[in-house]
Order: structure tokens, then sequence, then C-alpha cells
């Protein structure tokens, strides 16, 4: 496969998937606005940490109230974890690949891109949010559901899935991360009706909500870290994303899953095993924030080692007429 083709697979579905988490993330803060307005007032900053454009958004916003926040992850086009820029960077590397990907990929792409900007332009996004951002949110979930089911589950599909996982498993630790070292605005809060109400916002933020309430009584900040960060059987789980991004990447090389050949195999074969062996007691023990903050380092390694491995542009090497005319 060429290296432009995949790559192209590989970002479109990273970018349906960061528009799909930006959605869900506004969604449920719009919800979750009634409940603060009573215990401590909105927040709308944690929305921009959670992409980690805060210093961007001070530069050319100012203060972060909400409709300002709201324009810059929604219609903001010169922002690259802003819905409509994901949008039209898939759209055009959905267009890029047509001769690679099923008719109905292109067509669901198309069609969601056209939707979001019709809904930006006519004012309807901002004048009905809720079924706005939920219409993205079932849209991005109907891109996955036709890719897998009328694409072949070989090379091409195996990159799509690999992109679409790793920034499932970034935007989860970044909410985690966000949650713990940001939201909660003083230790007097710990335990408190607005700390529950917070913990449950996060879950709901990962569409984690009912799955973790089928397997815990009552909702507690290490419980709700421990699914979200160690699950192996929650699909936006971040240990869950890691493991299935690793799967997809052994199936694209050949290599027996254990070892490795590249740079971008050692790299999301360690990050998985530092998943494997460890427990929420040991991440707690050593810090959340700084665990979170390393895997987010280390995944941004293991990026740029599947970049090296299989997108960089490299000098085709020279043939032997060549060298010998030098000489």
């Amino acid at each position: 496969m060429l290296s432009r083709v995949a790559d192209s697979i590989y970002w479109l579905n990273r970018y349906i998937e960061r528009a799909e988490n930006v959605a869900r993330f506004i969604g449920v803060n719009l919800a979750l606005t009634l409940d603060l307005a009573a215990a401590g007032g909105e927040q709308w900053m944690p929305l921009v940490m959670t992409s980690g454009d805060e210093e961007d958004f001070r530069a050319r916003y100012g203060e972060p109230t909400k409709e300002r926040v709201l324009t810059f992850l929604t219609s903001d086009i010169s922002n690259p974890n802003g819905i409509l820029y994901c949008l039209a960077a898939a759209r055009e590397n959905a267009r890029s690949v047509r001769e690679i990907i099923s008719s109905e990929m292109w067509e669901q792409v198309n069609r969601f891109y056209l939707w979001v900007k019709d809904e930006i332009s006519n004012g309807n996004a901002a004048l009905h949010p809720d079924p706005f951002f939920s219409g993205v949110k079932m849209s991005a979930h109907l891109f996955g559901g036709v890719m897998d089911a009328t694409m072949s589950h070989g090379e091409a599909w195996h990159f799509g899935r690999l992109g679409r996982l790793l920034e499932r498993a970034d935007k989860t630790s970044r909410l985690v991360d966000v949650k713990y070292y940001v939201l909660l605005p003083s230790a007097e809060d710990v335990g408190s009706p607005f700390d529950t109400i917070q913990w449950s916002a996060v879950l709901k933020s990962a569409s984690a909500f009912e799955m973790f309430r089928k397997e815990h009584h009552h909702i507690s900040p290490v419980a709700v870290a421990d699914f979200l960060i160690l699950s192996r059987e929650f699909p936006r789980s971040v240990r869950y994303a890691v493991m299935r991004a690793e799967e997809s990447l052994h199936v694209i090389t050949g290599t027996a899953t254990g070892h490795f050949n590249n740079t971008a195999e050692k790299r999301l074969g360690r990050l998985r095993s530092k998943l494997d062996y460890t427990d929420i007691a040991e991440i707690m023990s050593q810090g959340l924030h700084e665990f979170l903050d390393d895997f987010q380092s280390e995944l941004n390694d293991a990026g740029e080692g599947i970049f090296d491995t299989f997108f960089a542009l490299r000098p085709a090497p020279e043939s032997s007429e060549q060298v010998h005319s030098k000489s």
C-alpha cells in the first residue's frame, strides 16, 4: 500500500473520532451546567484544556465564556481540534482515497461534513446545540459502522482502526487528567454531591456511565479512573484502545505479537505492556496526573513512530548506475 493512502485513511479516522469526542464532551458539559449553576458555576475552559489548546484559545478569544468556547470548538476552521476543521480534513482525506474506501464511506463522510457546515452557517448549531452535538456523535458512529460493514478488513481497514483507537486513547486519558488536575475547584468538594456530579459527567463524556454502573454500585474517583484507564473490556478505556491499536499494527506488519521489527511496534508495545502490568493503586501512588502526563508523552512518541515507519517520505536509493556516474 502506498504510504500516502495509508496516511489518508489513518487521519480520516483520527479526525472523525476527534470530532465525535469534542461533540460528546460539549454535549455533556451543556447538561452539566444546569447542575453547576447551583453547585459551583459553569466551567468551560476545561473543555479547551482537554484538547491542549488553552494557550491558543486565550491568545485569540480571551476569557472562556460559553459562546467563545463553543465557537472555538465548533466552527473555528483554524482550530485543528474543532469539529468543522476535523470534518473538513476528514472529507479531504476521504476524497484523496476514494478508490480505496467504499462508496458508502465516502457518501457518509461527505454528507456528515455538509450537514455540519449547513447547521453552523444557518445558526441551528448555536440555537439548538443539544440536537446538533447529538447529531455529530451519531454521524460519527454511523461512519464507523459503515466502515466496518462495507470495507474489507485488510491492511487499509487496519490503518483506519489504528488511527481511530490512538485518538480515542489520547482523548480518554486527557479527559481523566483534566478532571483530576483542573476541574475540582477545592479539596473541600471531594466526596461532596458536587464531586459526584462531576465524576458522573466524566463517565458520560466517555459514554461510560451505564457500563460503569453495571460493574460498580457507587461512584468514586478511584473506581472511575480505574474503569476509564485500565478496563480490558470497555471500548473507550485507554487500555482497551491501546490493546486493539497494537493488534491492528501487528496485522499490518505481519510481526508476531510480543516481538517488534520497527519503532512503531517497539513504542506501542512498550506502552501496552505498561498498562498491562500496573494497577490503579500503583497509579494513584505515583500520582494520577504524573502517570497520565507520561502516558500522553509516550502515546505521542508511538504516533511519531507510526509516522516514521509508514508515512514519512524518504529519498529513493541511488541506482548502481547513478553511483558509478558520480565516481
